[in-house]
């Protein structure tokens, strides 16, 4: 099959590899017919994950018609539709039957390593380091599929793949955000971030009762789409725009009831983005914590930071004496998928949204490292890349 590999950073190539197998009772093989690139991918890409290796298949976000499953698969069977979420759980151990997905103590093969840098390992995932378990990606014609009777959501109805690919990840991960940003009716919420995860939490603060949500980004594409969902539109980028001051002027004083960090380890900014951007060159710094500093200082006092962009290491400059001076609550995390699937889908089919909206870019397998590059350069205003892995030429 064709899969997308990672090759070194920032190089990306489509390789002929084997067909995945079966390895485990439990496993399914599913032949992919959508996929994506994830703004986490560009992490992988930028080369600020560890443990990748020369070779790997990328990709966490696929769905598919099921092509073979192993004999221990109750609840699949050859031709089902499904999504596939992409945090690996065994719906079994403590944290999956808690309803903890992300954190599953089962299913990361590799978690010695993750336990080293973080204690304890969450839950494996797909296409995302050996750290995280060493799974082959979805970026490819097939994938296997572990646990399957604990991640797929069984699609049985006929709407596009477009509309229900997003469950995968980027819906379900910009809900969990709004949800984890403890939205009263009428508060107002301001989400750093106008990317595919910042557009679903803006979207989904809505759903949750947000009275008024305000998107922060620098992109005049990504902060139409961002309108179009409802929310005031903040350019960081205009000159003399103090983003602290811009949201004190717009509540009255007290700064934002929640805000959301949908940015993660490589944020961009006028000063402090500078600052961190020579100190992860020289790398003295894992991380740019340049919204999450900007997202503890302008949240009101007892309000609740939610963190959905990914973050990696050690982050340096980070006022936690703000966050404890203003007795603030955070929640953070993987997306604890499958708690998400089922509710989410049945908003899409109840045409309480289209994911599909934001998708700006589809391109066929062998233009996918080109379309990387295009993603991360936020080149030809470019949002949302979804591929078709069998479009083997434009």
């Amino acid at each position: 099959m064709r899969a997308v590999c990672w090759m070194g950073k920032q190089s990306i190539e489509v390789h002929t590899v084997p067909d995945p197998a079966i390895l485990n009772p439990s496993d399914a093989i599913i032949r992919i017919t959508r996929t994506a690139i994830c703004g986490s991918d560009l992490h992988l890409y930028d080369g600020y994950i560890p443990t990748m290796e020369s070779g790997d298949i990328l990709g966490h976000e696929f769905m598919g018609v099921v092509e073979e499953v192993g004999s221990g698969v109750k609840k699949l069977k050859r031709g089902d539709r499904v999504v596939v979420p992409f945090t690996i759980a065994c719906g079994n151990c403590f944290f999956c039957k808690s309803h903890l997905y992300s954190a599953c103590d089962n299913s990361n093969p590799n978690a010695h390593i993750a336990e080293a840098a973080y204690g304890y390992s969450g839950s494996a995932l797909y296409g995302y380091s050996h750290m995280m378990g060493g799974y082959a990606g979805g970026q490819a014609q097939f994938a296997r599929v572990p646990f399957a009777d604990v991640g797929p959501i069984k699609i049985e109805n006929d709407l596009p793949d477009e509309k229900i690919l997003f469950l995968s990840d980027i819906y379900p991960t910009g809900y969990m955000a709004a949800e984890n940003a403890n939205i009263q009716p009428g508060d107002t919420v301001a989400v750093w971030g106008a990317g595919p995860v910042g557009l679903f939490a803006a979207a989904s603060a809505y759903m949750l009762g947000a009275g008024k949500v305000i998107s922060i980004d620098r992109f005049p594409e990504r902060l139409k789409l961002a309108e179009a969902c409802g929310a005031f539109a903040l350019d960081y980028s205009e000159p003399d725009l103090n983003v602290i001051e811009a949201l004190k002027d717009l509540t009255g004083g007290n700064g934002p009831d929640s805000c959301i960090d949908a940015v993660g380890m490589e944020a961009h900014g006028e000063t402090t983005g500078v600052y961190d951007k020579v100190k992860q060159a020289l790398m003295m710094e894992t991380d740019r914590p340049t919204a999450l500093r900007e997202v503890i200082q302008a949240v009101r006092k007892g309000g609740t930071v939610s963190i959905p962009g990914v973050y990696g290491g050690v982050l340096d400059k980070v006022n936690f004496g703000a966050a404890f001076g203003k007795g603030i609550i955070m929640k953070m995390g993987q997306t604890h998928m499958q708690r998400y699937l089922r509710p989410l889908l049945d908003r899409v089919e109840q045409g309480q949204i289209d994911p599909s909206f934001l998708i700006t870019h589809r391109v066929g397998i062998e233009e996918v490292p080109a379309a990387y590059k295009t993603f991360r350069d936020k080149a030809e205003q470019c949002v949302k890349v979804v591929i078709d892995p069998w479009r083997l030429a434009a």
